[in-house]
């Protein structure tokens, strides 16, 4: 039987975040996206409706569904993010609100760090402000594959087409700069409705899809058969019952690729080379998996495979390091300086590791880059060498998300300092010559 468009697209699920200035309307489109689209259950819509009463407002004000902290309520805007699970007869989604503000870059960084596409929103009286630079540069920071860009509040500028045309322009421009070159630029005023789900009768000038429309049909994921396989070994399976004697499998969640049996893979950091024996899935044997399924791999050869290691098709991968040269997102209150013990979690491995060297951090509203030596403070975004224990098989970010992330966690007390990714940030980010290393003593 032949699967349609239709068919596919109804079983896809969208991760998406939104991502705005103060007072552009962030939380009041979302707000207006679940009202309309009926993902907002009835006693959810009377709360809303009795505090807009209670505040004297002769409307519900939906940015209430989902500013749901008392601080947030009080003062009318988003700190935190706020995940907002919704579906329609085409898509489930995924939705992280977050904050506008500069001090919570970090944030969105955590809100967008999974996402597929970013929402990113703008006032059409105010046109793009340094906030819109700023999140436009953590989506492209974070390789986001998609860009909405939603002039809100058309309804203020009496719906003028030139205005939105405007701003379509810079934005499009300036987002081409980082390499984001997949832009879908929607005006609409989540106030009124317009273009929120239904077509809006006030922009007839506008032929494009609604937003909700967009967040449907919008391409999700990457066909797996085009990407390098690539298995983070999360645990060891050995029964060692009368039944499953002889039983060794290495049990994870493929990251990417499609895994198949007698495939040639390579274990990494070791280097040997086997073949894929056997696959199991779900209690069953298979003969292929694919990203993101979660198995239990079997090796033809008796290999040394512990949990932490990386098989690899082989010759896809390069050679494990341990001098790794990220960008990083400072997101903790604590300073990350030069010298610094941390200790690096990449997919399923963690590794100590000494901080040699802040090069720069990046003033994320202009580009500059501005000198490392001072540190990272929370919210910052530089790039960092790293010096590790042992080995890490990483992709860099700009190739596969998954295996080029990791996480700087303080060996401390556990908690975490950064969130990083191998490579350079942007194509027009380049990185100056380095310091002189600190003393490793006997750390790594």
């Amino acid at each position: 039987m032949t699967t349609t468009t239709e068919q596919l697209s109804a079983t896809t699920l969208l991760r998406f975040a939104t991502a705005g200035s103060v007072d552009d309307g962030k939380s009041t489109l979302v707000g207006r996206l679940l009202h309309d689209s009926k993902s907002v259950l009835e006693d959810q819509l009377e709360a809303v409706q009795r505090v807009s009463a209670d505040r004297g407002q002769g409307a519900p004000d939906l940015a209430l569904l989902t500013d749901g902290l008392r601080a947030e309520r009080e003062q009318g805007i988003t700190i935190d993010v706020a995940y907002r699970y919704f579906a329609t007869a085409r898509r489930r989604f995924i939705l992280a609100d977050t904050p506008g503000h500069v001090e919570y870059t970090r944030n969105m960084v955590t809100g967008a760090s999974t996402a597929e596409l970013a929402v990113v929103l703008v006032d059409a009286r105010n046109g793009m402000v340094e906030q819109t630079r700023r999140h436009t540069a953590v989506a492209a920071l974070l390789r986001v594959p998609h860009v909405v860009l939603a002039v809100n509040k058309m309804d203020l500028v009496g719906y003028d087409e030139a205005v939105f045309a405007k701003i379509a322009e810079e934005f499009t421009s300036y987002a081409a700069t980082l390499g984001v070159r997949n832009v879908v630029a929607i005006p609409l005023s989540a106030l009124a409705g317009d273009n929120v789900v239904e077509p809006s009768a006030n922009m007839d000038w506008y032929g494009g899809r609604t937003l909700l429309e967009h967040l449907e049909t919008v391409p999700v994921g990457s066909d797996p058969r085009e990407e390098p396989a690539r298995f983070p070994v999360q645990y060891v399976i050995r029964p060692q019952t009368a039944e499953h004697h002889d039983y060794r499998g290495y049990a994870g969640q493929i990251a990417s690729g499609v895994l198949r049996v007698g495939d040639t893979v390579t274990v990494l950091p070791s280097g040997r080379t086997t073949a894929v024996a056997a696959i199991d899935a779900l209690g069953a044997r298979t003969d292929v998996a694919w990203a993101p399924q979660s198995v239990t791999v079997r090796l033809t050869d008796d290999v040394d495979v512990s949990r932490g290691d990386l098989i690899a098709a082989r010759g896809t991968a390069g050679a494990p390091t341990q001098d790794i040269e990220a960008s990083v997102c400072h997101l903790n209150e604590r300073p990350l300086h030069v010298g610094a013990k941390v200790l690096v979690k990449h997919t399923t491995r963690t590794v100590r590791a000494l901080v040699k060297d802040i090069s720069y951090r990046i003033d994320i509203g202009t580009l500059e880059r501005r000198p490392g030596a001072e540190g990272l403070q929370v919210n910052d975004i530089g790039h960092v060498v790293l010096r590790t224990a042992e080995p890490l098989a990483l992709d860099p970010y700009a190739d596969n998300r998954r295996t080029g992330s990791f996480l700087l966690i303080d060996p401390a007390d556990g908690t975490t300092l950064a969130a990083g990714m191998a490579g350079e940030p942007f194509e027009t980010v380049r990185r100056p010559a380095t310091a002189a290393a600190p003393d490793e003593e006997d750390w790594v």
